[in-house]
């Protein structure tokens, strides 16, 4: 499959705004499965309800999670959004843009002075035991991370890993970081002519394992493994839409 054919196809059907395509099931299996990784109590169903219609329809015992919705809701417009500026640099600029609009309007978080929605974190955090940039830090660090990957002119499978590694070791943001992280990795495989893909929620411990081995004791094989599964899953999707069409 000629990636140049898949970009083309997404940005088309995105545009055509129709059902029952590649772009309709990469926006809703991508949604659920990345925000599902972060705790996301939707369901595949609810998020197919979601981008369909607008609207949640579940068992009348269950309580829907406002933030959990919104943030569904918001990962459509973030993915949609990626595709709008998919010819543009990556810069911190466009980065931030992704986190406001992932977390935009998700009340407890976006209310919050502190929280700091598009902007860079205020307050230390961490991930496991993984010690992640100051709050004073992120700033320069992001550039430096940045600098050292746009300067790469022909960017590899394991030079994009590489990036999402320092951007989660990182964590710039007070909150999103996974879910950011994993769409730029989708962006920037499709446009340097490699296979995107989406972490799947079952291969969540493997991912995690991953990039803790990674970060940790630089044992790269693990996410590489993980991300490389995840690929394949999804080339499989593309052919299933793609493969016949001229």
């Amino acid at each position: 499959m000629e990636i140049s054919k898949l970009k083309k196809a997404l940005i088309e059907q995105k545009n055509m705004n129709l059902s029952g395509n590649l772009y309709h099931k990469t926006q809703i299996d991508f949604a659920y499965n990345s925000n599902h990784i972060e705790g996301s109590t939707i369901t595949p169903d609810e998020t197919s309800s979601i981008y369909d219609t607008g609207t949640i329809l579940t068992s009348s015992n269950k309580v829907i999670v406002l933030k959990d919705a919104t943030e569904t809701k918001n990962h459509f417009t973030l993915f949609k959004y990626m595709l709008d500026t998919i010819d543009e640099k990556l810069s911190e600029d466009m980065i931030k843009k992704f986190h406001f609009i992932l977390k935009d309007g998700t009340l407890t978080d976006s209310e919050k002075e502190w929280f700091n929605v598009g902007e860079y974190k205020k307050k230390k955090n961490f991930v496991g035991d993984i010690t992640t940039s100051l709050p004073k830090n992120v700033s320069k660090d992001m550039k430096e991370l940045l600098n050292w990957y746009n300067k790469i002119s022909k960017k590899s499978f394991e030079d994009i890993i590489e990036f999402h590694v320092r951007f989660e070791r990182i964590h710039p943001f007070q909150d999103g970081n996974g879910r950011v992280g994993r769409m730029i990795m989708f962006r920037e495989c499709l446009n340097n002519d490699i296979m995107p893909f989406y972490i799947e929620d079952r291969n969540k411990d493997f991912y995690i394992r991953g990039i803790k081995e990674y970060q940790l004791h630089n044992e790269k094989g693990y996410l590489i493994d993980t991300c490389l599964n995840s690929q394949d899953n999804y080339e499989k999707l593309v052919n299933y839409f793609l493969e016949d069409e001229k």
